[in-house]
């Protein structure tokens, strides 16, 4: 398999640079209302536990959403030091396919399948 073009490389830094702003906006407009707080009074036992599980779900998307944005900043690194694209495991040209689906992909198919089974 063939390095990537330059423009295949523009192509997915722009993505990744777009995926990157998203995020941080992402991520700043949902710290905002972070706490949920509920006059015990004037609210029922249900409203609280369903309020506290919609918490829990919101501060469990932002640590995935910060996960994906230091993915992002470390896909970035490689641009910068012309390592993008290649496989941080076997050292393997990554897919297009999935670089432009995934373009903050660290590793191929075959190494995320096996790193994901352990």
């Amino acid at each position: 398999m063939d390095e990537l073009s330059a423009e295949h490389l523009e192509e997915l830094t722009r993505a990744l640079r777009s995926v990157r702003e998203e995020l941080k906006s992402s991520l700043a407009d949902t710290t905002r209302g972070a706490t949920v707080e509920l006059d015990q009074a004037a609210v029922g036992r249900l409203s609280r536990v369903d309020a506290m599980q919609q918490q829990a779900m919101a501060q469990a998307e932002r640590r995935l959403q910060a996960q994906k944005l230091d993915a992002v900043a470390a896909a970035l690194e490689r641009v910068a030091d012309e390592e993008y694209g290649w496989c941080c495991q076997c050292g393997e040209l990554i897919a297009l396919r999935r670089l432009r689906a995934r373009p903050e992909s660290a590793f191929c198919v075959a190494c995320q399948t096996a790193l994901e089974r352990g």
